[in-house]
């Protein structure tokens, strides 16, 4: 079974690192109306839009779920 996006997101998790793809998953896992379960690109690509203010730009999402893809493989 494929583990979804948030999942992955939450082994990226670091209170010491400063990248942009660990400082998303960092707020993503405060971010209680996340969708967690989901391994949908449209539908968690369409939920940051409308509410991840603390996602400065769509194209770390990219980066992230380009990680997540290579995970799966």
């Amino acid at each position: 079974m494929k583990r979804s996006f948030y999942h992955y997101l939450m082994t990226e998790r670091d209170p010491h690192k400063k990248d942009a793809v660990t400082l998303f998953a960092n707020d993503a896992y405060l971010d209680d109306s996340f969708p967690k379960q989901s391994e949908n690109y449209q539908e968690i690509s369409q939920y940051l839009e409308l509410n991840g203010s603390y996602l400065s730009s769509m194209t770390i999402f990219d980066e992230a779920w380009e990680r997540y893809q290579q995970q799966e493989i």
